[in-house]
């Protein structure tokens, strides 16, 4: 039997978003139902509520950086029990039989993942993310969030946290190596904290110096503005990985020039609009620029672990839900420090 659950959803592209009510799916024979306690807002709500990326399906519920606790189980659950600290991130199934789904790479799955929400499950339903009291999931999609993490704390880690733990584990960040993360926000702020925890020499390209201080405070060792021209004949040649983590376009040759012989430009900002590339620029000492979105189920629980062990959590200012367009405004405008976090409990 379904149940009716409070919500707050985009009603349509760019509308504001409002509480409602929606149906959650009855606790099938592999399900949880996880009581929501937090939820993070991640500027890819925004991109989807607004119909930035494309055409998308609504109402939306967006949330994909969820944290709670598990109310419910069904009868063939063998990993989790009622009373477990939970998450939930990007996806919320796939096809589990494509070759990478069965390497544990379920965010490339063939098919294409299920996504917590503005998506289509296998059962045809729209899916609806965690702005929400409660959620189902398959618990092969869900992790387990360690004791030493707060919950509230924990759910951008969901998001924010792997999107930088799985390409700074897949390029190799560590001791001897020269990491750049591009911008201190939602993404970089757990980008810098993730790098150094993992040994790399971190250095912060920000706009202005203006989070200089908090960027040394979160593991930085040295911090630098990009509008400042000398930044770039400074650095040239300097890093082994550059982590873009902004979604806006770059003069990408600038940044490609930081790069030493083999060096990564990763990405993991998603701009909404197409962006040029010239490669004459990457040619000449092998240089590369790629992308990573978000990790596996298996790399997803390493990451909540790591950070646990390392002290790592996301900085956050938490909200109630009356302040969710707000708070959507003040991301916008980059005023925020670093993560919105909703109390599901104002919902």
């Amino acid at each position: 039997m379904t149940t009716t659950v409070a919500a707050y959803a985009a009603p349509g592209p760019k509308a504001p978003l409002e509480r409602t009510t929606i149906e959650r799916r009855a606790v099938g024979e592999h399900d949880l139902l996880i009581d929501i306690a937090f939820v993070g807002i991640c500027h890819s709500d925004i991109h989807q509520a607004r119909e930035g990326w494309g055409e998308a399906i609504f109402p939306m519920v967006p949330g994909h950086e969820i944290a709670g606790v598990v109310t419910g189980a069904g009868p063939g659950v063998t990993r989790f029990r009622v009373g477990d600290r939970v998450g939930v991130g990007c996806m919320v199934d796939s096809c589990r039989t494509c070759d990478n789904c069965r390497a544990g790479l379920e965010q490339y799955c063939d098919d294409g993942p299920v996504w917590t929400y503005n998506s289509v499950g296998k059962d045809g339903r729209p899916t609806y993310g965690g702005y929400a009291k409660n959620v189902v999931v398959d618990e092969n999609y869900v992790v387990r969030i360690p004791d030493a993490l707060p919950l509230d704390r924990a759910a951008p880690l969901l998001c924010a946290g792997i999107t930088t733990y799985s390409p700074l584990r897949h390029w190799n960040a560590g001791p001897g190596t020269r990491v750049a993360v591009v911008g201190l926000g939602g993404l970089g702020h757990m980008g810098v904290q993730i790098a150094h925890a993992l040994g790399a020499e971190v250095t912060v390209l920000s706009q202005s110096l203006r989070k200089k201080d908090d960027g040394l405070r979160l593991g930085a060792d040295h911090y630098y503005a990009t509008s400042d021209p000398a930044t770039f004949q400074k650095l040239a040649g300097t890093f082994d990985l550059v982590l873009n983590t902004v979604s806006a376009p770059l003069d990408f040759a600038a940044y490609f020039s930081l790069l030493r012989t083999d060096g990564a430009m990763v990405n993991v900002g998603l701009p909404e609009e197409p962006v040029e590339v010239d490669l004459r620029r990457l040619a000449g000492k092998r240089r590369s620029m790629s992308s990573s979105g978000i990790g596996g189920i298996a790399e997803t629980q390493e990451m909540l672990d790591f950070c646990a062990e390392h002290g790592v959590a996301a900085e956050i200012e938490l909200i109630g839900a009356d302040r969710i367009n707000d708070a959507y405004e003040r991301v916008l405008a980059s005023d925020v420090r670093y993560r919105f976090v909703i109390d599901t409990a104002t919902i």
